[in-house]
């Protein structure tokens, strides 16, 4: 979905990468609500198509659809391209797509979580402590966080800089996450809860802990 949009030389351009879902389509749906031409990026065609057409529903028909995938330079050239050619700027380049860095094994000590609905229903606290509990830090997936978030975005700012830089007033936004900052506490809270478990099972063991508790 590359279709021509009309938009003047007063109208401000922006790309957001990961834009299909999350954080990344309420960005594009509030820049798009506000006037701006959004160019909302996704790895996968049909999901960031729907995307663009659920936008769209919203009468936001300033927002078109490309394939990016920030870990596949081919991607990003063709982006670059298309970008170059179409509008020959980039007000505001929105950098959010990325990788979790870990990898989901759910912990046997915490089971009461079986569906996304009872995640849906969780606070902030509780969802990050149900995430660190549940996911462990692999070689690969850290590999690939680091090719995602730092590579990938890093190659995506180089390729677009020119065009930014054609803007009068072009900017960088960097969409960051406080996860990896509480890597502590979600450690605490992985062994707090298995002392609790173990410590509940050495009880009944000797009889002292109700099957309850």
């Amino acid at each position: 979905m590359e279709e021509a949009i009309s938009s003047s030389p007063s109208t401000r351009i922006a790309l957001v990468t990961g834009g299909n879902k999350g954080i990344g389509l309420e960005v594009c749906r509030q820049l798009a609500g506000n006037g701006v031409t959004v160019i909302l990026t996704a790895r996968d065609e049909t999901r960031g198509t729907a995307a663009v057409e659920n936008l769209r529903a919203l009468r936001l028909s300033n927002v078109i659809f490309h394939q990016l995938d920030i870990t596949d330079g081919s991607s990003i050239s063709r982006l670059s391209d298309f970008m170059k050619s179409r509008f020959g700027r980039l007000d505001i380049l929105v950098n959010n797509a990325a990788f979790g860095g870990v990898e989901y094994a759910r912990d046997p000590a915490y089971t009461s979580v079986t569906s996304e609905e009872e995640l849906s229903g969780m606070d902030r606290d509780q969802r990050l402590e149900w995430l660190w509990i549940n996911s462990q830090e692999t070689y690969d997936a850290a590999k690939k966080g680091l090719q995602t978030n730092y590579y990938g975005t890093k190659h995506v700012i180089e390729a677009l800089l020119p065009l930014l830089q054609a803007s009068s007033d072009g900017r960088i936004v960097n969409v960051s996450s406080d996860f990896g900052l509480l890597r502590k506490r979600g450690a605490e809270a992985r062994a707090e809860r298995r002392w609790q478990t173990h410590r509940g099972e050495a009880g009944r063991a000797a009889g002292h802990v109700p099957e309850g508790l």
